[in-house]
């Protein structure tokens, strides 16, 4: 049996640790440590951490503020695990996560390893449907811990975990914002280490709590892929236009009403069409005719945010070129 160090940074979260420590107490196997590591925040958890001395192992430190990257870099640092396991600090952990990775990595012998998120019974109507939106088929094309995903599958940084060999081989994020997991992911696959899926190992994800918020993270997610670009070219997938390509989409729609009312009527007609796959596959799925409801806003705002990032952090890229070019 392998010791487990399960690193979890947080910035101005203490509620939400709170819920995760929770969940951590409940593990059915014990052979782990819990570092929690606060990255400049002013609102702490130091006395959240506190609380669960008695329950669990844990250990708490406070860093100047680096962003999340960095600070599971300095959680590795402290880790005395076999393997370290991150989790973002807005998570829930099944009981039984820990029994199932550490029968996975006996069985498969995993160098590197993630696993999916779903939502929990007890998140609201909204935080369903936008955990609908970012594992649905019909808007990130199931890539998102799907057995079936497209390409080779990258661990990301709400549910992953890393042997203490490769900290050691390829030390840890090299980047700490702006897609740093899949850029971690990637290289510890360019090492030749074993990485893989395991199903079963999920974790529920809250996310974020109105949709304000999730535009914002959906924006950035976008913006994080082109990023990911700047070092790997080879990774941006046709996949990943997507969502850019639906808003194109629907902007052209609005066009196609005033030169083109037959084809409008076509492309409403396919929009349409679209979200009724999404209302009854999501309706389907959560046995609720609200979450279903919602979700169609939450897709389209899913699709919409990362689409507008993708396209204003790709337009960066090119005037960047195109400048160098011309001043050459």
């Amino acid at each position: 049996m392998c010791l487990y160090s399960i690193i979890i940074p947080v910035y101005n979260r203490p509620a939400e640790v709170d819920e995760l420590l929770a969940t951590l107490t409940a593990q059915t196997l014990t052979n782990f440590e819990v570092i929690i590591v606060e990255d400049g925040s002013t609102e702490t958890c130091k006395g959240v951490v506190e609380k669960y001395t008695s329950q669990l192992t844990i250990h708490y430190f406070f860093k100047e503020n680096e962003g999340q990257g960095f600070a599971r870099n300095y959680g590795f640092k402290k880790a005395k695990g076999d393997y370290f396991i991150v989790f973002d600090s807005d998570c829930l952990i099944p009981a039984n996560y820990l029994e199932i990775v550490d029968k996975s990595i006996e069985k498969e012998g995993w160098d590197a390893f993630g696993g999916p998120d779903k939502e929990h019974e007890s998140f609201t109507i909204t935080q369903k449907a936008i955990s609908y939106s970012m594992t649905s088929p019909f808007t990130t094309g199931g890539i998102r811990g799907n057995k079936k995903h497209t390409g080779t599958f990258h661990p990301r940084s709400f549910n992953m975990g890393i042997s203490k060999e490769v900290f050691a081989k390829t030390k840890g994020f090299k980047i700490t914002r702006m897609g740093e997991d899949i850029e971690f992911s990637i290289r510890i696959i360019e090492n030749g280490f074993k990485v893989g899926l395991i199903p079963e190992a999920y974790v529920y994800h809250k996310r974020r709590t109105n949709l304000v918020q999730f535009y914002k993270q959906l924006h950035f997610f976008g913006r994080a892929r082109i990023n990911i670009s700047r070092f790997y070219p080879q990774e941006l997938k046709l996949v990943h236009t997507f969502p850019a390509l639906f808003l194109l989409g629907c902007l052209a729609i609005l066009a196609f009403y005033f030169i083109c009312p037959p084809l409008f009527k076509v492309a409403v007609g396919l929009l349409a069409a679209f979200y009724t796959l999404i209302f009854v596959h999501s309706t389907v799925l959560q046995k609720n005719l609200w979450v279903g409801f919602v979700s169609m806003f939450t897709s389209t705002i899913q699709l919409w945010a990362y689409g507008v990032g993708f396209i204003s952090e790709g337009a960066k890229i090119v005037a960047h070129r195109y400048n160098l070019g011309f001043s050459s």
